[in-house]
């Protein structure tokens, strides 16, 4: 009789193999293409993802459809620490985004940020220079401040703007520093202007690859950013979690049956 646990690990596991093909492909590429520091640091995490679900779908594929205990029980060890590490994420990833918010500023359609906002651990991971350096460089080579400048609008429709966290912090200086507008990127400082108690003030300058992408500010924009994209994730992983508690729980039944048949193989009768 063919067990329908062994089956239906096989198929998903097909599927999972069928995905980790163009994931390893784009890491390989990324590795031959990538020039900048952003495209870089996505390289070794697509490729290790890759190679991780190939190798976890080849487990569990030969594993339950091959009847070999041994892979199935590795599958199954792997499947129950990615529980573990998915819960453990999700948990830290709700505690670590419960601070932090914009501030609305007077007369303005978007909002500012500070850093100080935020959790100890996330400051720490933007204040560490090498990793400021790669997501600035992912900041420079992104069109986020370049579409501000295309726009081509008045202080009126820009101060109007519902401009993303990095827009209005890494593309523009702070409200308080009283610029002139000139463009979506471009202000221009007072002719008397020698510096200022907020140091992104002192920091902001008008040149494309520069603007605020040095300034407190930034790392604060980035951090609503992670911060909005870590509470999706999280909520996505719970639902993830539960699908594969459900895709762990088939993996013992299938592991109870390559128990079975070895203990009981079709030619001593073991099936009815």
């Amino acid at each position: 009789m063919v067990r329908v646990s062994n089956n239906l690990i096989g198929i998903l596991n097909i599927l999972t193999l069928l995905l980790s093909i163009p994931i390893l492909g784009a890491g390989i590429w990324l590795s031959h293409r990538a020039h900048t520091d952003c495209e870089k640091f996505l390289e070794r995490p697509v490729i290790v993802l890759g190679v991780f679900l190939l190798l976890v779908s080849l487990a569990g594929l030969f594993g339950a459809c091959g009847r070999v205990s041994c892979l199935l029980w590795l599958y199954l060890l792997v499947m129950f620490l990615l529980i573990v590490l998915l819960f453990c994420f999700t948990v830290f990833a709700f505690v670590v985004t419960n601070r932090g918010a914009g501030e609305i500023v007077s007369g303005r359609g978007y909002k500012e940020y500070r850093l100080g906002d935020y959790s100890h651990w996330l400051q720490k991971r933007v204040e560490n220079e090498g990793n400021w350096r790669k997501i600035r460089s992912c900041l420079q080579d992104s069109n986020v401040c370049k579409s501000l400048q295309e726009k081509n609008q008045t202080l009126d429709e820009f101060i109007n703007n519902n401009l993303s966290p990095t827009q209005s912090e890494c593309c523009k200086p702070p409200t308080e520093c009283n610029f002139t507008y000139r463009n979506g990127t471009v202000w221009d400082k007072p002719a008397d202007f020698t510096s200022s108690n907020n140091s992104d003030c002192n920091t902001w300058q008008n040149y494309p690859s520069v603007l605020c992408y040095n300034c407190q500010s930034c790392k604060a924009g980035v951090l609503a950013n992670i911060k909005n994209d870590w509470k999706k994730v999280a909520i996505a992983n719970i639902v993830f979690l539960i699908f594969l508690i459900v895709v762990y729980s088939v993996g013992c039944c299938a592991f109870r049956n390559n128990r079975h048949d070895n203990a009981y193989p079709r030619w001593k009768g073991g099936y009815a």
